[in-house]
This record gives C-alpha cells, sequence and structure tokens, in this order.
C-alpha cells in the first residue's frame, strides 16, 4: 500500500513538473512553489502552495492548469489546492535547475 502512494506522489510531482509559470520559463514545482502534497485513503489530493507574489496575476490559471493536470490521473478522485504566503517565496526555494534557468547560478 505503502508503495503505491509513492508511486502516486511520483505522478502527480511528475504532473507538477507540467505547469509553468506563463512569466517565468520554469515549472511550479521547480520554482519552490509546491509546499506540499497530500494524499488520502480514497485517493483524494491535497496541495498546499504559494505563489511568487500575493497579487500574482496569473494565480487562477496556474491553479486551474494544476488541478486538470493532477485529476488527469487516473486513480485520482479531486484535487484541492490551498495558496499560502507563509513562509513567504524565496528564490532560494528553487531547485538548482531553475536557479541555473533564471541565471542565478
Amino acid at each position: 500500500m505503502e508503495n503505491n502512494f509513492m508511486e502516486l506522489e511520483e505522478q502527480i510531482v511528475r504532473m507538477l513538473k507540467t505547469v509553468y509559470d506563463p512569466e517565468l520559463p520554469v515549472n511550479v514545482y521547480d520554482l519552490g512553489l509546491i509546499y506540499g502534497i497530500e494524499v488520502d485513503d480514497d485517493k483524494n489530493v491535497d496541495i498546499t502552495m504559494t505563489l511568487t507574489a500575493p497579487a500574482c496575476p496569473v494565480s487562477d490559471f496556474i491553479m486551474e492548469d494544476i488541478k486538470m493536470k493532477v485529476e488527469s490521473i487516473p486513480t485520482v478522485k479531486n484535487v484541492r489546492i490551498q495558496i499560502v504566503f507563509e513562509p513567504e517565496w524565496h528564490r532560494d526555494m528553487m531547485s538548482e535547475e531553475a536557479k541555473l534557468e533564471l541565471g542565478f547560478l
């Protein structure tokens, strides 16, 4: 059972890596915007995330893209996304690949 949840979480991360902030050439996962992924026994997925700025003009687009893509995984029943601003996002939260892509390395 544990293995199935790990496999599902890996599928979710793969999907999150296909969601891009339209203003940046980096996916939301590598940007460090995803703070948590929880999957319950019924395969409902709760994603806790942040935005690069509280007034992000594309937040609705990003959240809808995440919801659509994660819900496309056959075993996922429902996706809920919670936006939080603590801890505040900082570029140090980005992966090394993202920092390289954006010229921070």
